[in-house]
């Protein structure tokens, strides 16, 4: 009788690459709160300062928490899948509602000082980064958390979640550039031409960003990095096939 199967070992140059994410990430959030701590006064919420808490939150959730999110069945490859899918649901939700803080600081900083609010396209590229943010984790809970969803409807919006997953991290990332631009151009102006620290520092923070993009989506994208199927999962997976194709285990 044969013992149960042994975990699958993880690829070598894995937990150096997902180390290296972290590292830039931690770096990511880090130097944005030293540009706000340095050269935009920290933060507080009862002050004008109210407004640098929405590019540190949106930074910490929307890039920071939603790549780790995406990175968990990458980096736990052989616990339960269940303990699996909870961890990559409540890596979401922690980013859901600080991103949330995030919005709520800026439409009430503008509300203050009587700025206008969703003119400009980074907000509008925010909305809409948020919004279907929302709507992946619901219909992610729907499909993957849920107890009455079927094994066939997972297997169908799997490709698709995964899909709009890593599309909606990189929507984030390239928001929070446009955001970090729009930024330097209200505050430096013309300055910004003439390699004033502030900008150097910001241009750094965004090459970072772009970066921690760059590698986390390498990760997901590498084919023999995915998690391997479990004993569980592959009965499943087989039994689905058998229902949908007329195919037979035995015949595999």
């Amino acid at each position: 009788m044969e013992g149960p199967a042994s975990p699958a070992p993880a690829p070598g140059a894995l937990p150096y690459h997902v180390a290296f994410s972290q590292l830039l990430g931690l770096t990511v959030v880090a130097t944005t709160g030293a540009w706000l701590g340095v050269y935009r006064g920290g933060i507080a919420w009862e002050s004008a300062l109210q407004f640098n808490v929405h590019p540190l939150c949106m930074i910490i959730g929307l890039v920071f928490l939603q790549g780790d999110a995406l990175l968990v069945y990458r980096v736990f490859r052989n616990e339960a899948k269940r303990t699996t899918k909870v961890l990559h649901g409540l890596l979401h939700v922690f980013a859901f509602v600080i991103a949330l803080v995030g919005l709520v600081a800026v439409f009430d900083h503008h509300r203050k000082e009587g700025y206008p609010d969703l003119y400009s396209l980074h907000s509008w590229c925010g909305i809409l980064v948020f919004a279907l943010f929302f709507v992946q984790w619901l219909v992610g809970f729907s499909f993957f958390l849920f107890p009455g969803a079927s094994f066939s409807l997972r297997s169908r919006y799997r490709p698709q979640h995964v899909f709009f997953g890593a599309a909606i991290f990189l929507l984030s990332v390239a928001t929070a550039l446009l955001g970090l631009k729009e930024a330097l151009l209200f505050e430096l102006g013309t300055k910004y031409s003439t390699f004033e620290p502030e900008g150097v520092l910001a241009n750094v923070l965004g090459l970072l960003l772009a970066a921690f993009a760059t590698v986390v989506l390498y990760i997901l994208t590498r084919a023999d990095w995915k998690r391997p199927l479990q004993a569980e999962e592959q009965a499943l997976s087989m039994d689905f096939k058998t229902l949908t194709e007329g195919d037979s285990p035995s015949s595999q």
